[in-house]
This record gives structure tokens, sequence and C-alpha cells, in this order.
């Protein structure tokens, strides 16, 4: 890894870097407002207790084991596994995103996960390629890469995010730092990271130190946009015009809310960004896993699933941990089959 003065050099080149502040810079500055404005106690500690909006049963999923994989990976296959976790089998190699198995915090008191993973981290396939979106603890999860630290896969991730894989136990050649629209190949794939309206850190003193990302991943014959955490704004529309159109989007859809109304997307920014990048299918991501806002565990998917309706937006939903062959595997409306 390069010294710490080498990177800040190296990063004062780029618009969203500022050397002033030493972090990185959102494409919109992020706004928040009063707990009068968003509806409820908003604070962290609500964090510690059990959530209000989850569900009172046990979210329907299908249980699967390494053993439920194909040898081979698929040329084209995606899983589900809650929250932005997932697997996509591309071109026979399969890509793990945001790899979170347990909870959304540092303690296991903090942000626990409102129904089970549908696979254990220790149950997962051979993995070819890790990429991850940004270091928040609802998408970086130390004891998983920790556990995917020896094996032989390549991890994808926003620039100086290396350093945290790293220290726990990554080799420095296993990884890939990635600017805004710089690319890297693996075999067949060509994987490109892209901008979002977020930020990023750990704790109270690392805010935005880290940068974080949204990412187009290419195959040969299909393109795959994941949008990881973001607000809305002009930079769906500009990922459309260089990399669009795409076959499938994995795009995020729970934890808005009025107090922090460009951190993440709001159901009907959901169906505006899907339109901007030209997306021939969208897959929900990122919900009915952690209560990150002050919204029940079913209405962003309840929103999204009815507004794509309405805009003639195919939207695929399957139960964690089911297998899709996209445009191909029909899904039900299971948040209401209860």
């Amino acid at each position: 890894m390069k010294s710490e003065d080498q990177r800040k050099d190296e990063y004062s080149k780029l618009s969203y870097y500022s050397s002033e502040k030493d972090e990185f810079v959102s494409p919109k500055e992020i706004v928040y407002y009063s707990e009068q404005v968003t509806g409820g106690k908003s604070g962290f500690w609500r964090f510690f207790k059990k959530s209000p909006n989850a569900p009172e049963f046990e979210l329907p999923k299908q249980i699967i084991t390494k053993k439920d994989f194909p040898e081979t990976p698929s040329s084209y296959a995606a899983y589900w596994l809650g929250h932005s976790t997932a697997i996509i089998e591309l071109d026979g190699y399969r890509i793990l995103m945001d790899p979170v198995f347990e909870n959304a915090g540092p303690l296991p008191i903090i942000a626990r996960r409102m129904s089970a993973p549908p696979l254990l981290r220790e149950e997962l396939p051979d993995i070819d390629i890790v990429i991850i979106t940004h270091d928040h603890y609802d998408h970086l999860e130390t004891e998983t890469i920790k556990y995917l630290a020896d094996k032989n896969i390549q991890f994808i991730v926003p620039l100086a995010i290396g350093a945290r894989l790293k220290g726990w136990g990554v080799p420095e050649n296993k990884i890939t730092e990635l600017a805004w629209d710089q690319s890297v190949n693996h075999g067949s794939l060509r994987i490109t990271a892209c901008p979002g309206v977020h930020y990023s850190g750990r704790s109270y003193n690392d805010k935005n130190k880290t940068l974080w990302a949204s990412y187009v991943i290419k195959g040969e014959k299909r393109n795959l946009f994941w949008s990881g955490d973001t607000g809305y704004s002009e930079h769906f529309k500009e990922i459309g015009r260089k990399y669009g159109p795409f076959d499938l989007t994995f795009m995020e859809i729970d934890a808005w809310n009025n107090g922090w109304p460009n951190t993440h997307l709001f159901p009907e920014q959901v169906i505006k960004a899907c339109q901007d990048i030209e997306t021939e299918l969208l897959f929900p991501i990122h919900y009915s896993t952690f209560d990150l806002a002050l919204h029940t565990w079913d209405e962003s998917i309840n929103k999204v699933s009815d507004l794509a309706s309405q805009n003639n937006i195919k939207i695929v939903t399957p139960i964690m941990g089911q297998k899709v062959i996209p445009g191909e595997t029909s899904t039900t409306k299971w948040w209401v089959s209860q």
C-alpha cells in the first residue's frame, strides 16, 4: 500500500477530494434536518433496541449451503442474501457483493438483523471477486473479510478501503482500489466504479476518509449496475450516458427519510433512477434486513413494487436465498403473502 502522503498527493488531483479537510466529497452536499422533520427519534441509541418496525414473523427464505451452488458458476444468475449482500454469477465468475452476515454495527447488540441470512459465511461457495461499495457496517463486515482473506479471491474496493482490508489479513496483491470512472478487468468482466451521493466512515473520527462507489459490471453479453448507497442526483443520467443501457440493475430502496433527504433513495427516486440509466430489469436491494430509518420493514418494497408496475418497469423480487436467472425466473410479492 502507498504511504499516507503518497495517497493524499494522489487524491488531491481528484475533484471529489478536499486536501484541506483530508476527506472525500459527495457530488451533492449531504444534508440533515431536525428530529421534528424525521417523524420520530432518529438518534444512535435506537440501534441498541429491538426495532418496532421489524416483522413479527421470520421472513420467507430458501436456506442454502455451498452444495446448492454449481461447481462452475452460471453464465447469468443472482442470489439475494438480504440487505445489500448478494452473489452474482456472470460469465462463469462468482461475485460476492457487500458481504454482511450478522449485525450492522461494531457490537453484536447494535443494529441487529430483523431476519437471519439464508446462507452462513462458512457455507459460501468458491468466490472469484468480492466487491465493496463503502465501509459502513451494514456493507463491510470485519469477520467476513477475515474469513475470506486467505482464499483465492480478488477484492475490489473504492479508494482508501484497501488499508482496512489489509489490516484484516487480506494480502495487498489481492486488493484493487478504484477511483470513480476507473475500471479493472477480471477475465471477461470489466468492473467500473462510479459516483454516488453518500458518505463513509466507521467511527466518529473517520467520516469520509474512504471513498464510496456504485459499480458497472459488464460481461460478454450482459451489462449490470449496482447502485450502492446513494441519494438521487444527476449522476444517474451520467452513468446511463457513459455505461448504459443496463440489462439488470440492483438498486437500493430503503432507509430514506425526510430528515436525511439525499442519503438514500425515496421510492419515487428509485423509479426515476431506473429510467435515467435505462435499465431493462430492477432488482431491489437494501431492505427488510436492518431498521436504518423510521418506516416499517415492508413499506419500501410495497411502494417500489407498485410504482414499478405503474411505470412499466420490470421488477424481480426473490425471497432471500432464491436463485434467480434474470428475465426468466418468476418471483412473487412474498412480503404480502404472510
